[in-house]
């Protein structure tokens, strides 16, 4: 078969599909057009796709939308965002089309010249102590997706410990320990849910103890939560003075990093701080007295979740020690603490796909630099023509929202150098009639959300959280999204 002449791709577009329209898929989606209006001609696939991103949720934006705590200020800005980019005639969304079951892999591949996966996570990695079958352990990811209004999420959430542990050293551990220390007012002014608002209201949470197994050095949490941390009105931080007795090859190695140094000033400042509060005998950030405390214990590795009648009563920790490389070592001495409830934050498991290998050992896609593979990295495994990852489904759940953008930029690099060097530069798709998807679906009696049906909802949200002063409220329930953006 002849290869299309350069520049035929200005009639014919590329036909992408992208299943999931979180920040992964929009990134890449937007990466893509770019690089095919500056490179695409130069590499005969022309400089224009359509490209159509299918949502299982009836509304777009994955992790930003329910995710990442309400209370993170530049959440809104990145939203915006993304909402530019799918506000391009180019890119088109499917959402409430979920891949798997209302279309799969072989009706993709008939349709589109390449398929793209960017699904992100909705389950924990497993906490594997004794102990954490127990009434009052919580995976984060359960806990953020009620605080966030994940659709069929549940309504109400055990807020009646007063004494908590949160193991975990990254964002989601600091995002789960911040938001259970909140008042509920401090979050009227983000788009938390009623149910939210009210369940934190109750909220009898005053002391929390935050595990982390590494020291100050090795933390992951990045500045910006650390600044927020600072900032929690009728709370005391306190920390152990000894978890900072870091030597000076430790602090060195920490140097080296740019973003590995601010974080790791931050923590001393906050140390600092916690020092000014027990000083002035429990008080706030800005000087007025506490009713809550929250306690940051680093080389703290956690051991056992202790219970009672089938209910958490405490946890059971070991020390730790590391070494200036990083490498955390056992020492036999443990200590107690009194607890009712337990949340861990030790990781996400980013959703299997059927149809497509799964690295359970990395929780990815088997993906070679975001190429799918028949089986991982290290296996043998070889690529599968047409398929693609970014996002956690390439990379698994570690970085920041941004961290997407890289991991879209190298996989959209090598999805259009492989199109370019196929013989068919890159057209595969047998039916490319633009209306065929539509066909299909409506075949099936799916109605798809498209980026219309999305501003419907979020002017719905906006006009409900104006009527009592808030930028917007979330819906929650999937049918009433449902409804408002099919204008029903």
């Amino acid at each position: 078969m002849p290869a299309p002449a350069r520049g035929e791709g200005a009639g014919s577009p590329l036909r992408v599909a992208v299943i999931g329209a979180g920040p992964a898929g929009v990134y890449a989606s937007d990466i893509l057009l770019r690089q095919l209006r500056e490179k695409g001609a130069d590499l005969g696939l022309g400089d224009r796709a359509r490209i159509d991103l299918f949502e299982k949720l009836p509304v777009p934006f994955g992790l930003v939308r329910y995710g990442v705590a309400p209370d993170h200020p530049s959440i809104k800005y990145i939203a915006g965002a993304l909402e530019k980019t799918l506000d391009n005639p180019e890119i088109h969304l499917y959402a409430d089309v979920e891949f798997g079951k209302d279309v799969n892999l072989d009706d993709l591949l008939q349709r589109y010249d390449v398929v793209l996966f960017a699904t992100g996570a909705v389950d924990d990695r497993p906490l594997e102590i004794a102990g954490h079958e127990l009434d009052g352990v919580h995976g984060a990811a359960h806990f953020v997706e009620w605080y966030d209004g994940y659709p069929d999420a549940d309504q109400d959430w055990p807020l009646d410990a007063k004494q908590v542990a949160v193991i975990g050293g990254g964002n989601v551990a600091m995002d789960v320990s911040r938001i259970l220390m909140r008042r509920a007012d401090d979050l009227l002014g983000t788009d938390i849910p009623d149910n939210v608002y009210k369940g934190i209201q109750g909220n009898q949470a005053r002391e929390l103890h935050m595990f982390i197994r590494r020291g100050p050095a090795q933390a992951k949490f990045s500045v910006q939560e650390l600044r927020e941390l600072e900032k929690l009105p009728g709370v005391q931080i306190v920390i152990d003075e000894e978890d900072f007795d870091l030597d000076q090859e430790t602090i060195d190695r920490a140097g080296a990093d740019k973003l590995t140094r601010q974080m790791l000033e931050e923590l001393f400042t906050i140390r600092e701080m916690a020092e000014d509060m027990a000083e002035d005998g429990g008080v706030d950030f800005e000087g007025n007295p506490a009713d809550r405390h929250f306690y940051m214990h680093f080389y703290r590795m956690p051991a056992a979740i202790i219970g009672q009648d089938g209910k958490v009563t405490g946890i059971r920790v070991e020390k730790t020690k590391v070494t200036p490389e990083g490498t955390m070592e056992e020492t036999g001495q443990y200590e107690e603490y009194p607890v009712q409830a337990v949340y861990h934050a030790i990781g996400y498991k980013p959703a299997e796909v059927p149809g497509v290998p799964y690295d359970f050992s990395g929780y990815t896609l088997s993906n070679v630099h975001g190429r799918v593979t028949t089986a991982p990295e290290g296996q043998d495994g070889r690529p599968i023509d047409r398929l693609y990852a970014t996002g956690w489904a390439k990379r698994g759940p570690v970085g920041l929202i941004g961290s997407t953008k890289s991991d879209a930029l190298e996989t959209i690099g090598n999805m259009l150098d492989d199109l370019a060097a196929s013989p068919a530069r890159g057209r595969f798709a047998k039916d490319r009639d633009d209306d065929s998807i539509d066909r299909f679906l409506a075949d099936k009696g799916i109605r798809p959300i498209d980026f219309a049906g999305w501003k419907r909802v979020d002017a719905y949200e906006r006009a409900e959280g104006a009527k009592v002063g808030r930028e917007h409220i979330k819906v929650i329930d999937p049918d009433q999204l449902r409804q408002l953006a099919h204008g029903e």
